[in-house]
Parts: C-alpha cells; sequence; structure tokens
C-alpha cells in the first residue's frame, strides 16, 4: 500500500484572538462582576468543528483561578463543518449526562445562546487535567503516552471506555427527548431519522459542489444491509472516540464534544469508536508504520460491551459501514472547506477528498472486515 498525500491541517476559524479575549473579558464580567481572564490559547491538536479556546478564569476573590475552556459554535466565515451548531442542546446533554449517570462530564458554567456578545452561541466549562490520544499525529504513528503503554495499560485503556458507553446508554431514551424533532415520535425507527439526517447533511455538503459517486453507493449499501430490527433506542454520545476524552492514567477523566448527540441504537457509537481508530490505523500502516493493530478489536470490544450491559451487540456491518459512511461525508466537507481556502486544489474525482476512500470502497463490496 502507498501513503496518502498529506495535507496541511484545515483552518477552523478567521475570528481574531485579540478581539475574541476582549469580548470574552467583558462577557464574563457581565455575570461574574469583578472577574477577569487570561491566558487564553487555542489548543492545537484536535477538534476540527466548534472552537475550541482555553482560558484562565480570575476572580472575583483575588486567589480565585479557575482554569476554564470555550467552547464556541463554528464560525461560519470559516466554512463551517455542519450546517448548524446548537449549544443549548450540548449543554442539555451534558447536564443530563452529568445527572443521570458516572460518566465524567466536566462542569459547566455558562451557556450563551445570544451570538452578540461572544460573536456566537457559546458554553463555558472548567477544564479538566489529564491526557488525550493526539489525532496528530495520530496516536498510532508513534512516539506518544498511548502508543508507548504497556498491553496491560492498554487493557485498562480499552475497559475504561467502554465502561462510559455502557453508561451513557443506560440513560433512558425519554429523558433524552429533546434530541428529537417535536414531531418525530412513533413515525419511524431513530435509526431511521438517524440515516435521513445524514443524508440532508450530505446534500447540504454537495450544494452547489461536485457530489460523490462513493458516499452515494455506500448510502445505497447501506439501504441492503438494513437491520431487520435495530437495537433499542439510547442515548448516543454521537462522536465516541479516544480522541474525545481525557484520560487520567488510563481512566477516563473528561468525556469531551457532545455536539453530535443524538438518539439511536448502542451499536452507533460502538461503531464509531472501532471505526475511527481503524481509521487512523489505517493511514499508520499505509505510511509503513505498524500502528496498534490489536487495539479496539471489534469482537472484543463487543464482548467486553455484552460483558458490561447484558446487551450483544448486532449488525455490525451495517453499522461500522454507516460509521465509515458518516466520516466520508465529514472529510468530504472539510476537503471542500481546503478548497475554499485555497489550501488545496481541487481534483478531478471529488472522492479523491475521502482519506478513507479505498477502505470505504472496500466495506461496501464487504471485504474489509
Amino acid at each position: 500500500m502507498t501513503a496518502e498525500p498529506e495535507a496541511p491541517r484545515p483552518r477552523t476559524t478567521t475570528r481574531d484572538p485579540a478581539e475574541l479575549e476582549r469580548r470574552l473579558g467583558a462577557w464574563v464580567d457581565g455575570w461574574l462582576p469583578g472577574a477577569t481572564v487570561g491566558g487564553l490559547s487555542v489548543p492545537s491538536g484536535n477538534g476540527m468543528s466548534s472552537e475550541t479556546v482555553l482560558f484562565d478564569l480570575r476572580g472575583p476573590g483575588p486567589a480565585e483561578v479557575r482554569p476554564c475552556v470555550l467552547r464556541l459554535a463554528a464560525d461560519t466565515d470559516a466554512y463551517a463543518v455542519f450546517p448548524e451548531y446548537d449549544m443549548e442542546r450540548q449543554y442539555r446533554v451534558m447536564r443530563l449526562v452529568a445527572e443521570r449517570t458516572a460518566v465524567p462530564v466536566p462542569r459547566v458554567l455558562r451557556l450563551e445562546t445570544d451570538p452578540g456578545p461572544l460573536g456566537a452561541a457559546g458554553l463555558v466549562m472548567e477544564r479538566v487535567d489529564g491526557r488525550v490520544p493526539p489525532d496528530l499525529m495520530p496516536y498510532t504513528y508513534g512516539g506518544n503516552w498511548l502508543f508507548d503503554a504497556s498491553a496491560a495499560e492498554r487493557e485498562q485503556l480499552e475497559r475504561s471506555t467502554l465502561e462510559v458507553l455502557a453508561a451513557l446508554h443506560a440513560v433512558p431514551a425519554e429523558q433524552a427527548a429533546f434530541l428529537e424533532p417535536e414531531d418525530a415520535a412513533g413515525r419511524t425507527s431513530a435509526l431511521r431519522r438517524h440515516v435521513r439526517q445524514q443524508r440532508a447533511y450530505y446534500a447540504w455538503v454537495v450544494d452547489g459542489r461536485p457530489r460523490s459517486p462513493l458516499i452515494e453507493r455506500a448510502f445505497d449499501r447501506l439501504e441492503q444491509l438494513w437491520p431487520e430490527q435495530p437495537g433499542p433506542t439510547v442515548l448516543s454520545w454521537g462522536d465516541a472516540r479516544i480522541g474525545n476524552i481525557v484520560y487520567r492514567g488510563f481512566d477516563p477523566a473528561a468525556v469531551l464534544d457532545w455536539e453530535m448527540a443524538s438518539l439511536g441504537p448502542r451499536e452507533l457509537d460502538l461503531a464509531w469508536l472501532v471505526f475511527l481508530h481503524r481509521f487512523f490505523q489505517d493511514l499508520t500502516e499505509s505510511s509503513g508504520l505498524p500502528g496498534m493493530p490489536d487495539f479496539l478489536a471489534p469482537g472484543r470490544v463487543c464482548a467486553r460491551y455484552a460483558e458490561f450491559t447484558g446487551h450483544t451487540p448486532r449488525d455490525l456491518e451495517f453499522h461500522l459501514l454507516y460509521a465509515a459512511l458518516r466520516h466520508a461525508v465529514v472529510m468530504l466537507r472539510i476537503g471542500y472547506r481546503q478548497l475554499h481556502f485555497g489550501e488545496a486544489a481541487a481534483p478531478a474525482d471529488p472522492d479523491r477528498l475521502i482519506m478513507h476512500r479505498a477502505r470505504l470502497e472496500e466495506m461496501v463490496a464487504g471485504r474489509y472486515w
């Protein structure tokens, strides 16, 4: 196999940091008089959607300093990944998870739905110290704490991560009914609604742009594999991957990024967890490196999840293809954003913007797993 050409990291914002700091300071003073902000920085690692800003909240007492995170809805001038960013929805999910489970969710300090003060809707949460498996370079390439961990330590990280999913999926779906359209109940399955939303998202991505023959074949194949009886509906994290977890040692200390939360079968999160590792693993192997081929193996993930929950995951060919398809639509949008900013030249075949296109083709043909 040959390595895919490595593209520069796409820009994620056009906001001016000094102006953002000024806005943030004025906004904080409005709800916490006497407090100030400082130490603003934007993490260079994970995250390609909502904007993440780290800062220190100082005061109002002279000795009070709280490390915080500001999450802002994506800059609409920066060719956003998603068509909308509902920060209140994220806030409600995080509050629900914190109240109903033992899943470690950062404490949310403030929600702002008015885009005026900060330039976009956003929320502030306490910052949790720990380690995150890197996306750039991906942890599978080596030179990081997870790659260098022992087999027993990786085993602990797998188990503790699946315990997070098991606890999250125990939240009664009706308590997260706000994640569904008001007229959705009883008309179609949660899985059918989820896929329809993905089709609508794809239509938005290609509006005015070349369509992707591969993604459309994948949608067709998905219909052929449609589960006869989808699993029970649960609260789904939506972006269930280890790069969205802060770990202390090899146990989760904070579960992040809830913008893709929804209702759906348990397998949505399980397949996303497995596939996102395979995405990095395949890129690593295509570069001639060994990576971490035994990590997050599908069979072991499913067996452990069944041990924790009593639910044996099913219809995995469908769900793993769906995970790869969803990721392909996101990759296509990010590729078009690079073209929008002149960071890459438009390929003759739009499918070349999908980094895992060869693997997705194999999945569509039933040859990958």
